[in-house]
């Protein structure tokens, strides 16, 4: 297999990929025509994510895998389900989304960087987090089986996807479940970061030994060839399974009851697709494991896979980003360096991370201190536990893992931490909007999911300086601590020598004022403080903000105490309004049988869609700065009796 995709000898001097409207397209051409598709494939993705970022590296790698699938399958009768889907722009562009659309990835009313149901009929299962594919597969197999159907459905699962739970629990149940489901094992050896574990150690043994599969097909064509030749290759392998492997080991997929076939060269036009012919006669549930080459075409990319699996803007020749470049550090980078300082000064303090190292900045600590850094893969129900049961010994365990993947161990914060009053902190990046990424990284939740569990500390940081003291706060609870920040750059402030020991549940005031208190959380005090000087000036009032810090215990004395002095109370987070750090205020309010007006600024009560930036996605839901302005003023004057002027 080359290091990377030779130019094709051009089947046609005009381009193949504008005329392919659906996957008939891609049937109607002849075989030789299919190297120079996937190269015009592979420079569309490379044309399109090097302006607008994405996952560069794993659909580069699936460029003939895809093309083999729609030729031997007909979607959307065949039905394909994508782990993650963040292999899921070759499929857009096969199945009707190639040109503008497509080059808007990302963008607003853009093709989504995920598959998505409703923008196409093509996407029969949408996902943005990982492991999620073979259960939605198996659930749709069965639903055909039960409904009396014949349609084949393929599950598309990344090597990743079998160190989560949720894949293997989905495994112990395929012949359970159905007899016919085709599964795709897409091994390139990397999730985000480099895959770890038993899991990959194991398929790296399987794709690197060729003789297996061999060795099997010739004991299937030695049984078929006999008098009775089906039964007799069915009654062996029944023998093999209940003698435990005595005459040749079976794979781990065979064991779970799947026909396994491979390894497959995914880059392998031919040999793919007559694999795929071969899966879709199957008469039993089979995987087909996949070799391919994360970033396949780029050789940035096969050069910086963990780099290239989720890209902003780049450089295509040199692979360095075109992202314009802030003088502020990353929050994530502020908290893994904070944490290796905390973590060199005592040994206790260890860092956990599910596959993402760098994106949660825990890298810092991976080469500060590699004794106490642990990558447990895509797992985070383990990691939460693993780090219930380091606190148990002693030890003050850091798990960093994203706000929307942190859904994923609810229960763990639940069962295993909260209620046994554990010393986990929790550092939940990407708090807030991932605006290109959509609604399965928006981590919109994480206030309202978190404040009703008892006993835990809930806190935002206004900066990174104060991201610092609130971790170096956190190692110092008997209790579980959870910091949440957003995505991208700080706000520039100096990070002081010495961190603070914040105390608990109390808020700062940044600004007084005599009409009303904006409470703000985390990166919002600075809007705060943007919108109390504008309505000082254009609109004579006397504002005052407060930094909350904490959502969690909210500092109700602070808050009593001014809502006695003050006609209105503004919330504002980047959160959904509905559970979130306004209705704790509201609660506190209501508590206290005080009748302040309330006016709360936050996400609405739907799933926020993709979009260029996030200011454009806040006008698109009325929380622009003058919207919000807008709110703040209408409700005042309602307060006061005012007459509302009709809007200019």
């Amino acid at each position: 297999m080359s290091p990377h995709a030779e130019p094709a000898a051009p089947f046609s001097d005009t381009p193949l990929l504008p005329s392919i409207k659906g996957p008939a397209d891609v049937k109607a051409l002849p075989a030789a025509a299919l190297p120079q598709l996937a190269q015009e494939i592979r420079d569309e993705i490379i044309d399109v994510t090097s302006v607008n970022g994405g996952h560069v590296g794993p659909n580069l790698g699936v460029v003939e895998l895809c093309i083999g699938l729609h030729r031997v399958f007909s979607t959307p009768t065949d039905q394909f389900v994508f782990d993650v889907a963040h292999q899921g722009y070759v499929h857009k562009l096969l199945t009707g989304r190639s040109g503008e659309f497509f080059r808007g990835l990302r963008k607003t009313e853009g093709a989504s960087g995920f598959l998505y149901r409703a923008e196409s009929k093509h996407d029969a299962f949408g996902a943005g987090h990982a492991g999620t594919a073979l259960s939605a597969a198996l659930g749709m197999a069965t639903a055909r089986d039960l409904k009396g159907t014949d349609e084949h459905v393929v599950a598309v699962c990344g090597d990743a996807a079998f160190t989560c739970g949720v894949t293997l629990e989905a495994l112990n149940n395929v012949v359970a479940s159905t007899k016919r489901l085709i599964v795709i094992l897409n091994d390139n050896e990397w999730s985000i970061a480099r895959n770890v574990g038993a899991i990959a150690h194991y398929l790296n043994r399987l794709s690197t030994n060729p003789t297996y599969n061999k060795i099997h097909h010739d004991l299937e064509r030695f049984f078929t060839s006999l008098p009775g030749g089906n039964e007799m290759h069915r009654l062996y392998s029944k023998w093999k399974r209940e003698t435990k492997d005595f005459f040749m080991e079976s794979s781990l997929f065979e064991k779970f009851g799947l026909r396994y076939v491979g390894p497959i060269d995914g880059h392998d036009q031919e040999e793919l697709i007559k694999n795929l012919e071969f899966a879709k006669e199957c008469d039993q549930p089979i995987l087909l494991h996949v070799i391919t080459k994360k970033g396949r075409g780029l050789p940035a990319a096969l050069k910086s896979p963990e780099k290239f699996h989720g890209a902003s803007p780049y450089d295509p020749a040199t692979g360095e980003s075109t992202a314009a470049k802030g003088t502020a550090p990353n929050y994530q980078d502020v908290m893994g360096q904070a944490l290796t300082r905390f973590a060199l000064a005592d040994s206790r303090v260890v860092g956990i991370t599910g596959a993402m190292p760098a994106g949660t900045g825990l890298t810092h600590l991976e080469k500060g201190c590699p004794r106490q850094f642990f990558d447990v893969g895509i797992a985070e129900e383990h990691a939460v536990l693993f780090a219930a049961g380091l606190a148990t010994k002693g030890l003050r365990p850091v798990c960093a893992i994203y706000s929307t993947f942190l859904q994923r161990g609810y229960d763990q914060i639940i069962h295993d931490v909260a209620l046994q009053n554990l010393p986990v902190t929790f550092c939940m990046d990407r708090a807030g909007l991932s605006a290109n990424d959509g609604p399965t990284h928006h981590g919109l939740f994480d206030i309202a999911y978190l404040r009703c569990v008892p006993g835990v500390t809930v806190m935002q940081p206004k900066d990174e300086d104060e991201l610092v003291d609130m971790l170096h706060t956190c190692l110092q609870l008997e209790g579980p601590g959870f910091i949440r920040y957003p995505r991208g750059a700080g706000q520039g402030v100096a990070i002081k020598e010495t961190p603070a020991t914040l105390p608990i549940g109390k808020a700062e005031v940044v600004r007084d004022g005599q009409d009303i208190m904006i409470w703000a959380l985390g990166p919002m005090v600075q809007e705060a403080l943007e919108l109390a000087t504008r309505l000082e000036t254009d609109d004579g009032l006397s504002v005052g903000v407060v930094n909350a810090r904490f959502a969690k215990p909210l500092d109700r004395d602070l808050l009593i105490e001014q809502a006695k002095t003050v006609s209105m109370i503004v919330t504002m987070e980047d959160h959904v309004v509905t559970g979130g750090f306004g209705t704790a205020v509201l609660e506190a309010l209501q508590e206290a049988h005080l009748s302040t007006a309330i006016e709360r600024i936050g996400w609405p009560d739907n799933f926020v869609e993709h979009g260029s930036t996030v200011e454009i996605l806040r006008a698109a839901h009325g929380l622009a700065p003058d919207d919000i302005r807008h709110r703040v003023i209408q409700r005042w004057q309602r307060r006061h009796s005012i007459p509302i002027e009709a809007d200019a």
